[in-house]
């Protein structure tokens, strides 16, 4: 990677993080939960990154206009269209695994 230059690396990265969220929203079979049980983080977690990266750089932009962007939508239509309820196994292997505040 060292004969990449910074703005063809961003570009790269960029691309990559889009190309993450459109597949985030076509798969929204799989649940934050199962995400955050295989992975450590879900679409929330991409979102609390986001938001953070902007206040980084002086801009302001809250929680849930992250959420939407990753989401594709508000969070609640999200939710309301999407989201099942977790199975008890879900929850216990979540317990299990669960990653450190801030993750």
């Amino acid at each position: 990677m060292s004969d990449i230059d910074d703005r063809t690396r961003i570009e790269l990265e960029a691309a990559a993080f889009r190309r993450l969220v459109d597949h985030l929203r076509e798969r929204t079979d799989v649940q934050n939960i199962d995400l955050m049980n295989l992975s450590g983080f879900c679409r929330n977690c991409l979102s609390r990154w986001y938001s953070a990266a902007a206040g980084e750089r002086g801009i302001d932009l809250d929680e849930n206009a992250a959420r939407e962007i990753v989401y594709g939508m508000p969070y609640a239509e999200w939710k309301k269209r999407f989201q099942t309820e977790a199975t008890a196994e879900q929850k216990q292997a979540f317990e299990t695994s669960r990653p450190s505040a801030g993750h």
